[in-house]
């Protein structure tokens, strides 16, 4: 018997989002799932394309219907379908570094696909955005060797009322006064070379955990612990499908 990953409840949201969207065409809604768990298998596994098994269908044809996918914007919109109702009274922000296969390196400026070597190696950070409950709401790729602090502003958008925690690493006047600025509470340690120390809410700053939890279950996926795409929207894409089914969840 073929083993199903995703489970009939997800499929049911999953198959409303693609009836719904204008650039999926679903045709024969039972090959579409097979598609998902092909993408799937590969998300979890990290294996090169060509090792797809053949119960998918041929490898060119979903690694094709996946790329397709990348160049719309698909699996992105699927995370962003997918986040229903997130918990917004806290907001933790942070990063995690990936190390990235050799097979990931060649495709034009390395920089500009979110590759770089740090003191690990041959890496990319993924800087992450989840809510309350640990769930995930937005995704950056950077090379590995630039800092947490760099992509602050942007993870942080517009969000409006909430605790947003970070660790040292985010301590900056610049970006605790634009946090005042939309009404939020920062919860932020100062670093420890500090003048005067920052007095921060240091039972809510526990809370901060769970994106630590929220990285240990991304990293389950093995395209997502070690970076095997060669472009920054392919690993994207795989990201916001991992952070679909997170959800779905």
């Amino acid at each position: 018997m073929q083993r199903e990953y995703i489970t009939n409840e997800a499929w049911i949201k999953m198959l409303r989002f693609f009836n719904e969207h204008s650039r999926v065409y679903v045709g024969n809604p039972e090959k579409l799932k097979l598609f998902i768990e092909a993408i799937y298998w590969m998300a979890r596994s990290g294996a090169p394309w060509r090792m797809l098994p053949e119960k998918y269908g041929k490898w060119n044809s979903v690694f094709w219907r996946f790329r397709d996918w990348v160049k719309k914007d698909i699996w992105k919109d699927l995370m962003n379908f997918c986040i229903e109702d997130p918990d917004l009274e806290h907001v933790m922000i942070d990063t995690t570094i990936v190390r990235t296969h050799a097979c990931s390196a060649g495709l034009g400026n390395q920089n500009k696909q979110g590759l770089g070597r740090s003191r690990g190696g041959f890496s990319s950070k993924i800087h992450a955005k989840v809510d309350a409950l640990g769930n995930p709401l937005k995704f950056i790729i950077t090379p590995g060797q630039e800092s947490d602090f760099c992509q602050a502003n942007h993870m942080l958008g517009n969000v409006v009322g909430a605790y947003v925690l970070c660790d040292r690493g985010y301590d900056s006047e610049s970006f605790r006064n634009k946090i005042k600025s939309q009404e939020c509470i920062p919860v932020i340690p100062g670093k420890r070379n500090r003048t005067v120390q920052i007095d921060y809410d240091k039972h809510i700053y526990k809370e901060r955990s769970l994106v630590e939890c929220f990285f240990s279950k991304m990293k389950y996926y093995r395209r997502v612990f070690s970076r095997f795409d060669k472009s920054i929207e392919s690993f994207v894409a795989f990201l916001s499908f991992v952070g679909a089914i997170l959800w779905l969840k």
